[in-house]
């Protein structure tokens, strides 16, 4: 299995959108060498500002840069920004409406293990989701998260992407196009459940939809890599004509994927099985990635046994 970094591809995406726009500015709170920024440094020297262990600072700094014109990325970890500058990213962008990006590094328990349970982060889309005007995507490999860096670029306002320690496996096929708000069906062998998810543990789903097919148990594979604006429409006709619905995410199952999935089904009265994979509202321990999301729950065995 091919790995690339996400962090490495978030630079790629942003060194894009600043050849093709000198607004593009780079934010950075001494997280300079954690986002793997030398290479947009290396291009635009004068466009990368470092304002050192102050998030709320960066998430201020970066809304007075858009007030200016300029169009500024934050790239610092994730819980950072959802939890240390959360008053900061509400009000100076999310209030305002301005156009500050925020980048989330260390984004799942996928993200943590080098450093720990205070840089391993699975709060974040929960608190972020709850603010007005904020988008959001999740990315599943490197290659997603160029084409989405690509994709917030042309939209106004404040947005958040998630991304994770910069040892992701590829998954999606490169030629793999990702649209902004739209839900992607990546596998269909029949109806018996709908599996919804996000980020890198879409490998694992994708195996447990494998498992699933080998004992005549057909399944929809279904990607949100746009969890806010959540393509509810989208949402509801898979599950409308599938028995078994299944969230799989790196996060809490409350407030992220799983809830969303959950007011999908109730606010158009979809009376449907529903068993959220995730985080159970504990506090993880750390730990080899892989190892982790085996331990809580996230095996293609144990999704495979929640399908049925």
């Amino acid at each position: 299995m091919t790995m690339r970094g996400t962090r490495e591809a978030f630079i790629q995406g942003l060194l894009e959108a600043a050849q093709a726009d000198p607004a593009v500015v780079l934010v950075c709170a001494d997280s300079f060498k954690a986002a793997r920024a030398a290479p947009f440094a290396e291009a635009f020297p004068d466009r990368v500002f470092d304002v050192g262990i102050a998030e709320q600072a960066a998430a201020a700094f970066a809304a007075g840069l858009a007030s200016c014109g300029y169009k500024p990325y934050v790239d610092t970890y994730a819980g950072f920004i959802a939890m240390r500058a959360l008053e900061q990213v509400r009000l100076y962008a999310g209030y305002t409406g301005l156009n500050v990006k925020f980048a989330g590094l260390n984004g799942g328990v996928y993200g943590g293990e080098r450093e720990g349970v205070t840089h391993q982060f699975f709060e974040d889309l929960a608190a972020l989701r709850a603010i007005p005007g904020m988008e959001i995507v999740v990315p599943a490999d490197a290659g997603q998260v160029r084409q989405a860096v690509l994709a917030l670029a042309s939209r106004r306002g404040p947005a958040y992407i998630r991304l994770g320690s910069g040892r992701e496996p590829d998954i999606l096929d490169p030629g793999e196009r990702f649209e902004f708000g739209k839900l992607k069906v990546l596998s269909d062998t029949g109806t018996d459940v709908a599996l919804f998810t996000q980020g890198p543990v879409l490998a694992r789903v994708l195996k447990a939809a494998d498992l699933l097919k080998a004992r005549g148990v057909g399944a929809v594979v279904v990607e949100a890599a746009t969890l806010k604006p959540f393509d509810a429409e989208a949402a509801a006709a898979v599950a409308s004509r599938c028995a078994r619905i299944v969230t799989v995410e790196d996060h809490n199952i409350l407030g992220g994927l799983g809830s969303a999935v959950a007011e999908t089904l109730a606010e158009r009265g979809l009376a449907r099985p529903l068993v959220r994979i995730g985080i159970r509202d504990v506090f993880p321990q750390s730990g080899p990635a892989e190892a982790l999301l085996d331990h809580y729950g996230m095996r293609p065995e144990d999704i495979a046994a929640a399908a049925t």
